[in-house]
């Protein structure tokens, strides 16, 4: 049994229980105050399934991964990228910086510099989970987690031996699930998502006036036009647009974008096109960025001082993390809050799990999964300014998996079937917690 899946079965419930809610506590617990209801939806979501919960407690994890021993880490190893939140829904596609339709990990809203092991694990607990959750057997469910340990070990592999690092799952070489992804993907439109988004009103674009689009005054107007005056010398000069690409038309403040936002302060930017027709505004999210689950667990200051702030540190994982990333990827101030700015891509189409229930398919897009995650750990973006890591990442992962590749994979696998096993009673232990108003502001 891994150590930390046998510290937890150790640990009395009342005893774990409280720790799960301190976890949140302490990392939310000024959301929480600020946005009690939006908190109380997020809570009432992740009390649905045992998956759910897992999406929504990245930082219990971390607090768990803290204590665990891992047999795969040394100085080079537990100083990598790492997405930060990689569940096997955090996966779906975008349009590359190159005009490429990509598969993908996405939402890099916890990633920073801590052991490869930490992204694989919560990764291969989260296949364990839909695994039980499809109700497959323990022997299906093992074979599962198995080969997302066993796809990552030998892709990066590949890229230590020299294979092309411009590598991504595309059209041309996906099938099954994920080919049907993209091409759902490629059904998209950015009209759709500006139709969806804005009403055109007295000959331009204007966003919709809704529950979660809200308009802003003429403060907060002028406030967010500095904000992204600051944000556009933040993206590479190789990348930049034509100017009348940043010109801005309308401004909105979002609410309840997605379980992880809640309490966070979001505007949407609309942008005119690369030209004056109506049909290629572009959209723009700046959002608050937040501390990253992992950092309150990772003992390391030269990446405590390297970032500005968690905009800052969002912008830079991603392009360390990502190969041809988002053009208009940046990073800006509001308030003295850092923010996260990114374009809200027409593209992006996620992995859905409801119907992939063959064992077949399963193994097949698992293993492509296991090569997006060695990916992200290895190849970086062209214009990705970090200095923070100044050695082969590929080369020192594979370093400690070559000539193990066989401990490693049931390392792994033994860990995400137990993991997921404690998950489950922690979901239990959550949910009795939330109902009894144990949780303080709730």
């Amino acid at each position: 049994m891994s150590t930390i899946s046998n510290l937890v079965r150790q640990t009395p419930p009342e005893d774990r229980k409280q720790f799960i809610v301190q976890s949140f506590l302490d990392n939310y617990g000024d959301l929480i105050a600020k946005e009690t209801s939006a908190w109380r939806g997020k809570f009432r979501k992740m009390a649905e399934t045992p998956f759910a919960f897992y999406r929504g407690s990245a930082p219990l994890f971390y607090a768990d991964m803290a204590r665990d021993e891992d047999p795969f880490l040394n100085e080079q190893t537990s100083r990598v990228w790492i997405q930060g939140d990689l569940h096997a829904q955090n996966f779906g596609t975008y349009m590359n910086g190159k005009g490429v339709l990509v598969f993908d990990v996405n939402d890099y809203d916890e990633s920073y510099v801590a052991p490869f092991t930490w992204d694989v694990k919560r990764f291969c607990a989260s296949l364990a989970l839909i695994g039980y959750q499809k109700a497959l057997s323990d022997v299906d469910i093992r074979e599962i987690v198995a080969q997302g340990a066993r796809s990552y070990a030998r892709q990066v592999a590949r890229f230590a031996a020299g294979a092309d690092k411009n590598f991504s799952l595309t059209l041309g070489n996906t099938e099954g699930p994920l080919l049907q992804v993209l091409h759902n993907a490629r059904m998209l439109t950015r009209v759709a998502l500006l139709d969806m988004e804005t009403d055109i009103v007295d000959g331009d674009r204007r966003f919709k006036a809704t529950k979660s689009i809200l308009a802003v005054d003429d403060v907060t107007r002028k406030k967010v036009e500095a904000a992204f005056a600051q944000y556009l010398v933040t993206i590479p000069q190789r990348k930049r647009r034509a100017i009348m690409n940043y010109e801005i038309k309308d401004i909105a403040q979002r609410l309840g974008l997605g379980i992880g936002s809640a309490g966070l302060t979001i505007y949407s930017v609309l942008l005119e096109g690369e030209t004056q027709a109506l049909e290629n505004d572009i959209l723009i999210s700046m959002k608050v960025a937040r501390p990253a689950a992992p950092a309150k667990q990772v003992n390391d200051a030269a990446a405590a001082g390297y970032f500005e702030h968690e905009g800052h540190r969002t912008t830079i994982s991603q392009r360390a993390l990502q190969s041809a990333s988002d053009p208009f990827l940046g990073y800006t101030t509001f308030d003295g809050a850092g923010m996260y700015v990114m374009e809200v891509s027409p593209y992006v189409a996620d992995l859905d799990w409801a119907n992939i229930n063959d064992l077949d398919d399963i193994l097949a897009t698992v293993e492509l999964l296991g090569q997006c995650i060695a990916k992200i750990h290895c190849c970086s973006d062209d214009d990705s300014d970090q200095t923070l890591i100044n050695y082969s990442i590929e080369a020192a992962i594979n370093g400690v998996i070559d000539g193990r590749e066989a401990e490693f994979v049931q390392y792994i696998t033994d860990f995400g079937e137990q993991y997921a096993a404690c998950v489950r009673a922690d979901h239990q232990l959550f949910v009795d917690a939330f109902r009894n108003r144990e949780i303080p502001g709730l």
